[in-house]
């Protein structure tokens, strides 16, 4: 069986500069396909929504783990790619779709990942990936 080889993520269009263009290097989402996941592996950028394809790369230098997105501010400051407010709108807007016991206390509290980058480059033009790209990501191989 091929090896995986890092991770690929869709990032809307709109984002995508902040990587190659305003040097964040923090990548956060909610914790999917992290279990294979380790320092020196590819973050292969999916750029979603208009454009798409694979906008670039970076080499996964540390992936830190937590229940609170807010937490990755305190740890990684201005270098995360969202802003505060965007990730509290995205965390709002969350809770609002999730079941009622959820909504209550009940349910399991999602954890979230922190992929710190470096080594950042962007493919130009855009290349077009051969499989679908969902939005929990998916492991290159080779």
């Amino acid at each position: 069986m091929p090896e995986i080889t890092g991770v690929t993520f869709p990032v809307p269009k709109q984002y995508m500069k902040r990587f190659f263009v305003e040097g964040k290097t923090v990548f956060i989402k909610t914790a999917t396909a992290f279990k294979q996941l380790k320092p020196g592996m590819r973050l292969v950028f999916y750029q979603s929504h208009e454009d798409t394809g694979y906008a670039g790369e970076a080499t996964i230098r540390r992936i830190v783990i937590d229940d609170n997105p807010l937490a990755f501010f305190e740890a990684f400051g201005d270098a995360v790619f969202l802003t505060r407010e965007e990730v509290k709108a995205y965390v709002e807007n969350q809770e609002r779709w999730q079941g009622i016991r959820v909504r209550k206390g009940e349910g399991k509290k999602r954890n979230w990942m922190a992929l710190e980058l470096e080594s950042i480059r962007e493919y130009r033009p855009v290349r077009k990936p051969e499989q679908f790209v969902p939005v929990g990501g998916r492991y290159p191989r080779e």
